[in-house]
């Protein structure tokens, strides 16, 4: 048996092959763009409406926030809004908590 160890000892390892340096970075580029496409560019979006959307709030609208409460705006601030949620019941919460503007009237026909 001992025949067989000179002849795998002789066999040489063969040297493993060389990536290519540019299908790494182009693999790279790659993932960059799809994460740009599919991920940054909707979100940079989103966050440009909704500021267009807490900037345009104004007296009277009527408006659902982040936690699902209805309620009309009183008074707008810099940074807050009070809303009239029922009959003599004004809360003050952040202007960036409001989620959309209803259509006029659609609390009372709630």
């Amino acid at each position: 048996m001992d025949f067989f160890i000179p002849a795998a000892m002789a066999q040489g390892t063969a040297p493993a092959p060389q990536a290519n340096p540019m299908i790494t970075v182009i693999m790279f580029v790659g993932l960059f763009v799809f994460m740009y496409l599919f991920i940054i560019r909707p979100q940079r979006k989103r966050q440009k409406e909704h500021q267009e959307l807490v900037s345009a709030l104004q007296k009277g609208d009527e408006v659902v926030m982040t936690s699902g409460m209805l309620g009309r705006i009183t008074k707008v601030d810099d940074n807050y809004v009070v809303l009239e949620v029922s009959d003599n019941m004004e809360l003050k919460f952040q202007k960036v908590a409001v989620h959309a503007v209803l259509p006029k009237g659609t609390i009372k026909k709630i």
